[in-house]
């Protein structure tokens, strides 16, 4: 059976020992439910299939009746809190206490490198920066970024970025790896989403900050179809391809953009106005 750190979701850790304990004997759920403490034969079945959760008192008594201890207990545990926060604050805040036990114990996390490259601005923007300045310092890389961020933060970023194959180092300089970050758990959604948000932030910080001619703003309200909303995010994934290859072809980067292609609506449905 996987490591309990190869997981981000304990129910699917617990059904996945559950079934290797059947495999192995006449395991059932009213043992499991015994060896955890819980009067319930089913409680734990219905857990695994999402009718009910456990409390942070049940994630320690299931713990140790899978045997997990130390490090991995406290793994467990914090899964458990991830699962059930209530807001992207709170799953971030637990996620990081999963990373964390697992670095201490020098344990990887799939999806964990690329969790902690899309939560922060600073990692995408250094990745484009320190190329084009050779010789320089963290200190100076970062009084070249807009944004507030440390020497400090810019020379963890490095040292991240060269560790994971993001950037390559030789002698005082920095050359980008053909290597991208990917990840599908819900870890790497919730990092994004971070990052979205810094991004928007700044967008709006921009208007002010930055005259007319070093940035563009452009908008349209419209009302569309389901169908044609799916026809415009075809197009605007055909424009980012587009932009995207303008910057491979780019003979030299004097600044760092970013471009944000954002479609939300302004209405709800017409159901949904309706309930409200």
């Amino acid at each position: 059976m996987k490591s309990v750190t190869e997981y981000e979701d304990y129910r699917i850790y617990m059904q996945d020992y559950y079934n290797e304990k059947k495999r192995l004997s006449s395991f059932s759920w009213r043992e499991f439910a015994r060896a955890s403490g819980f009067t319930s034969p089913t409680y734990l079945k219905l857990v695994c299939e999402g009718k009910t959760r456990l409390s942070p008192q049940g994630a320690e008594k299931v713990g140790n009746a899978m045997e997990l201890a130390g490090f991995e207990l406290e793994y467990f545990k914090s899964m458990v809190t991830y699962c059930h926060s209530k807001n992207d604050q709170e799953r971030k805040i637990a996620y990081e206490a999963m990373l964390e036990l697992a670095a201490n114990n020098k344990v990887k996390i799939i999806d964990g490198d690329a969790f902690k490259y899309f939560q922060s601005w600073v990692h995408p923007v250094v990745r484009e920066l320190a190329p084009v300045m050779p010789g320089a310092t963290p200190g100076d890389i970062a009084r070249r970024c807009c944004e507030g961020v440390s020497a400090g933060e810019v020379r963890d970023s490095l040292d991240f970025m060269v560790r994971v194959g993001l950037l390559k180092k030789n002698g005082d300089t920095y050359e980008q790896a053909d290597k991208h970050l990917k990840g599908q758990s819900s870890a790497v959604s919730l990092a994004l989403r971070y990052m979205h948000r810094e991004m928007a932030h700044f967008a709006e910080e921009s208007i002010n900050r930055f005259a007319p001619s070093e940035r563009n703003f452009t908008g349209l309200t419209m009302g569309i179809s389901a169908e044609d909303y799916k026809k415009i995010l075809q197009e605007l994934d055909v424009c980012r391809k587009k932009v995207a290859q303008i910057a491979l072809n780019s003979r030299g980067t004097e600044r760092v953009y970013r471009l944000n292609l954002q479609l939300f609506p302004l209405t709800w449905k017409e159901d949904k106005s309706d309930a409200r």
